[in-house]
């Protein structure tokens, strides 16, 4: 009786031990699937590994005490056209404190008649470098001029460019976007960058409302494209506000936005960041 006993006690605690290291294996196995390299040496690795990847992803701007917010590119960037001299960017600045964030503008690096070409050497200046590296926001305009250089001449009756001048047009201008683009991710890896895409200003304008509408529409949705392939990126849309508001949100000459305009995208901006 004593000897089967002892028989079953072994047993027992042979099939405790084999269970116990059976959980102990299983208990490694699930460890090293969810922190792969954590044993040993590689612990410290692994996890400097992650610690970089978090930084990279950049500060979620809902967590940000403030939100820095830059604009460059054209004439649309600078606000020209509205009389208040807010533009979009300093209009969705106040849109951000209304909802009680803190918020401010950083700076304004609009300039009339700036097309891509004169963006990709002015992304080379230190001076602007470094407010681009300042904001959490860059609301970027770029593109019109492209398209429609010679605005004047051609609301004048000048010729207006041919289908095939327009196509080439936007072939150039949209890759020189896309080096932009990257360049000012470079610049500021963390930064939300936002792209304000084109309208036609002469919608309503007899002879110019197809083909500045077939331009503007190959534009958007070349440059579309370019931004989906880029992370961190918004591209918002205009076309649709100003294609049957052009008397109400165009300013006096006919190509710029007015204070009401900019507010609209302004709020389009909104809508596209929260």
């Amino acid at each position: 009786m004593n000897s089967t006993s002892r028989i079953w006690r072994t047993t027992g605690i042979l099939s405790l031990l084999s269970t116990l290291l059976l959980i102990a294996g299983f208990l490694y196995a699930v460890r090293d699937v969810i922190y792969p390299g954590a044993a040993g040496s590689g612990a410290g690795l692994n996890q400097g590994a992650t610690e970089k990847s978090s930084e990279e992803s950049g500060q979620p701007l809902e967590e940000a005490d403030v939100l820095n917010v830059a604009a460059i590119g054209d004439s649309l960037s600078k606000g020209t056209g509205d009389d208040t001299g807010k533009g979009f960017a300093r209009r969705f600045v106040e849109l951000i404190v209304e909802q009680g964030k803190d918020s401010k503008l950083v700076n304004n690096l609009g300039i009339n008649g700036l097309t891509t070409a004169g963006l990709m050497a002015l992304l080379d200046e230190k001076g602007v470098q470094y407010s681009l590296s300042q904001a959490d926001i860059i609301i970027l305009s770029i593109g019109g001029n492209d398209l429609f250089d010679g605005a004047g001449n051609m609301q004048s009756g000048g010729r207006m460019p041919t289908e095939s001048e327009l196509e080439q047009t936007v072939t150039q201008a949209s890759k020189q976007l896309g080096m932009i683009a990257d360049k000012i991710l470079e610049l500021n890896p963390e930064a939300q960058l936002v792209y304000i895409s084109l309208y036609n200003p002469f919608s309503d304008l007899p002879g110019m409302r197809k083909i500045g509408d077939e331009a503007v529409s190959r534009w958007n949705h070349t440059v579309t494209d370019v931004f989906q392939e880029r992370e961190r990126t918004l591209v918002v849309p205009t076309f649709d506000l100003f294609t049957y508001n052009s008397q109400k949100y165009l300013s006096s000459d006919h190509f710029h936005p007015n204070g009401i305009g900019y507010q609209m995208i302004a709020e389009r901006i909104m809508q596209g960041i929260y």
